[in-house]
């Protein structure tokens, strides 16, 4: 893994925040259906703290941005399907290149 380019950082800063509105969005839509299901108020409520407890760690919702972490970043988000390959489709050929590498070298 080469270093990461300007453009791929500037384009990583713009689309991270998108991605995890998105990411949230769904997770939004997972939670009312927790909400809305015929179970006991109280069961629901513990299902869903329980359930935003496990996400509050997913870098969809909140992530440490750094350059010398973005590979990483990236690498997680499209483990955890916050993001696909379409979402890279701006970045370098180099940089999703060696995303794929990994991918499917230890995906």
């Amino acid at each position: 893994m080469n270093d990461i380019s300007k453009s791929d950082w500037q384009l990583f800063n713009k689309l991270l925040p998108k991605w995890q509105e998105r990411y949230m969005n769904r997770l939004n839509q997972e939670y009312k259906k927790i909400l809305e299901s015929d179970s006991l108020p109280s069961n629901k409520f513990w299902k869903l703290e329980k359930r935003i407890k496990a996400d509050r760690k997913s870098p969809g919702v909140i992530v440490e941005v750094s350059k010398s972490s973005m590979f990483q970043t990236l690498l997680e988000l499209m483990s955890e399907n916050v993001i696909t390959d379409e979402d890279l489709s701006g970045f370098s050929k180099e940089l999703r290149d060696d995303i794929n590498t990994v991918i499917k070298r230890f995906g």
